[in-house]
């Protein structure tokens, strides 16, 4: 099967050590197996353009994307604009996504982001993570995405699916989201960059689940090294020389 393209990155790999428990050979084949299992992996927040994309993503927060997506459908045909979410105000947003947790603090971000948009960016949404995370209620991880999803970038946005199984798996033990993100975009080959993300949430929504991982139809299974598959102890972590990451 033909590789995946790279698409523009906006990942920096500066040259340092990482650890995994998987040789360079085992990587490259666990993500071989990911594109064939889904050559062209979507995002599964419903959104109509980088705007509602960016309020859909800050909105999943602590909550699922079917949640999120049965709240922002109506929501998204009423107002599909910073302009016309504004217009709506903060009361009227509150009653469109009162199903999502923490729905009080995120219709003030939703406002307060839509305001921030058309105040100092035209009402258009920002191409740089440096400029999308000063946006009201968008972290690391809600830019991340919209770069990948909305602009093609590749990008590792590291949700609690992933933390979870970079971790289970030894695949990029990592104490934090920006550890994992940050060995994540070392060890992914080039050529599998831009829909890595997408795979590894998959992987953890549908088959390495929180609390029963469904090894019994999983496309790595040979590979893994979970000690949650074997009760083993998984494999000694192995340094990766920089130059060859």
């Amino acid at each position: 099967m033909t590789a995946v393209k790279a698409r523009p990155a906006t990942v920096s790999r500066a040259k340092t050590k990482v650890k995994t428990a998987y040789s360079q050979a085992e990587i490259e084949e666990i993500f071989r197996r990911f594109s064939i299992q889904r050559p062209e992996p979507k995002g599964e927040l419903e959104h109509v353009n980088p705007f509602t994309l960016v309020v859909a993503v800050a909105l999943s927060a602590q909550a699922t994307d079917a949640g999120v997506n049965k709240a922002t459908r109506a929501l998204f045909a009423a107002a599909d604009t910073p302009e016309k979410m504004v217009a709506l105000g903060e009361e009227t947003v509150r009653e469109y996504i009162k199903t999502i947790g923490l729905y009080r603090n995120k219709a003030k971000n939703v406002i307060a982001l839509s305001e921030k948009l058309i105040a100092e960016y035209g009402g258009e949404v920002p191409r740089t993570r440096e400029e999308l995370i000063t946006l009201p209620g968008v972290g690391r991880k809600t830019a991340n995405v919209v770069l990948s999803m909305a602009f093609g970038h590749a990008t590792m946005a590291v949700d609690t699916h992933i933390f979870r199984i970079a971790n289970r798996l030894c695949l990029a033990p990592g104490k934090t989201t920006d550890e994992v993100e940050d060995q994540l975009i070392r060890i992914v080959p080039d050529h599998y960059l831009y829909h890595a993300h997408h795979w590894l949430i998959l992987h953890g929504r549908y088959c390495c689940k929180a609390r029963k991982p469904e090894c019994q139809r999983c496309v790595i299974a040979d590979i893994c090294k979970a000690a949650e598959k074997t009760n083993e102890i998984p494999a000694a972590l192995v340094e990766l020389p920089a130059q060859i990451i």
